[in-house]
C-alpha cells in the first residue's frame, strides 16, 4: 500500500495516487509504504531514484548498519515499533530512508503510531514543516503510545493484585493470574525494548547534525520523556515479580494441603496397621479364638488409635 501525504496549509494532507502518473505530479514531504508490491517500488525508484530491497526490514540486519548515510546524501535508520493490545503484542521493523526532504518509510503492518500522527497532523496547524519533522513527530508518538501500553499495564496489574492478595486463590485462578502477569511482563519488555531502540534513533539524529535549533531541543525533549519511561518499566518488572512469587505460593500453599492431608492419614493409619499385623499373627493362643469379645476388642483398639492421632493433630492446629 502506497501513502504519499504532501503539507497543505500547515497541515499534513494525504493524497490518492493510483499510477505511476499520479506520482510523478505529486510534491510529497512523506511517503508511506505498508507491505509494498513490486509495481510501487519500480513507482519510487523512477519518480524518486531511492530503491527499496527485499531485505529493507529484515529482523536478522546487523546492529551496525542500523543507522548510516549513503554516498548520495540518503541517510538509512531501521526503528522498531511498538503494536500493543490484549493480541499478541509485537515489534515491528520500520525502514526509513529521507533523501532530498522526502522521509520513506517501509514496513510489514499498519502501526498505531502512524496512525496517531496522520491523526494530529490533519488536526492541528504548523505541527510538521519537512520530512524531518515527521520523523521526529513519529517518535514523540511511539514514546507517548509506550507510555500509554505502560499505563494499561499499571491497570491490568492492579485487577490481578485484587484477585491475588485480596481473595482465595484456588488452582484455577492461580493459572488465570499466572497467565495474566506473563501477558504484561511480555508486553513491559517489549515496550523497553522499544523504547531503547527510539533513543538509539533519536541520539543518531541528534549526532549527525541534520536537525535545526528547534529539531534539535524536540530531540532532547523526547529524550527526557524516554528516560522517564524507564524508571516505570524498572518498577513495573519488580511488581511483576512480585505477584508471579506471590502467586506461585499460593499455589504451593494449595498443594502442601493436599500433601498434608496424605501425611495425616498415613500417620493415622500405622497404628491400626500395626495392630492388625499383630493380630493376625499365627500364635498359639489368639485371641479372636480363646476368647469371645477378641474380634470387638480389635476392632475397638483400631478405632482408638486412629483417633488418638487425629485429636493430637487438631489440638496442634495442623488440620486447619
Amino acid at each position: 500500500m502506497l501513502n504519499v501525504f504532501v503539507l497543505a496549509n500547515g497541515r499534513l494532507v494525504q493524497e490518492e495516487i493510483e499510477d505511476a502518473a499520479g506520482l510523478a505530479r505529486a510534491r510529497p514531504v512523506w511517503v508511506d509504504l505498508e507491505a509494498p508490491s513490486p509495481v510501487e517500488k519500480g513507482w519510487i525508484a523512477a519518480r524518486f531514484g531511492v530503491t527499496i530491497p527485499e531485505d529493507i526490514v529484515d529482523d536478522d540486519l546487523e546492529e551496525s548498519a542500523r543507522f548510516y548515510e549513503e554516498d548520495n546524501g540518503e541517510l538509512h535508520i531501521r526503528s522498531d515499533f511498538l503494536i500493543g493490545g490484549e493480541d499478541a503484542p509485537h515489534n515491528v521493523r520500520v525502514a526509513f530512508i529521507l533523501k532530498e526532504g522526502v522521509l520513506f518509510s517501509v514496513h510489514a503492518e499498519d502501526l498505531p503510531v502512524f496512525r496517531l500522527l496522520r491523526l494530529r497532523a490533519r488536526r492541528t496547524p504548523a505541527l510538521i514543516e519537512d520530512a524531518k519533522d515527521v520523523l521526529l513527530k513519529l517518535y514523540d508518538a511511539d514514546a507517548e503510545y509506550s507510555a500509554d501500553q505502560l499505563e494499561g499495564i499499571y491497570d491490568n496489574l492492579e485487577q490481578v493484585s485484587a484477585r491475588v492478595l485480596k481473595q482465595d486463590v484456588g488452582d484455577q485462578a492461580a493459572g488465570a493470574a499466572l497467565a495474566a502477569i506473563a501477558r504484561e511482563e511480555d508486553l513491559n519488555g517489549r515496550i523497553r525494548r522499544n523504547v531503547m531502540d527510539t533513543r538509539r534513533a533519536v541520539s543518531f539524529m541528534m549526532r549527525s547534525r541534520m536537525l535545526n535549533a528547534e529539531q534539535f531541543e524536540e530531540a532532547r525533549q523526547i529524550l527526557r520523556d524516554i528516560d522517564s519511561l524507564d524508571s516505570h518499566t524498572a518498577f513495573l518488572f519488580d511488581k511483576i515479580n512480585f505477584l508471579m512469587d506471590a502467586t506461585v505460593g499460593f499455589i504451593n500453599i494449595n498443594q502442601n494441603k493436599i500433601i498434608k492431608i496424605f501425611s495425616v492419614a498415613s500417620v493415622a493409619l500405622l497404628p491400626p496397621t500395626l495392630i492388625a499385623s499383630i493380630y493376625g499373627m499365627n500364635f498359639k493362643a489368639m485371641p479372636e479364638l480363646d476368647w469371645s469379645y477378641g474380634y470387638p476388642f480389635a476392632i475397638g483398639l483400631m478405632i482408638a488409635s486412629v483417633a488418638a492421632p487425629f485429636i493430637y493433630f487438631r489440638r496442634k492446629g495442623w488440620l486447619r
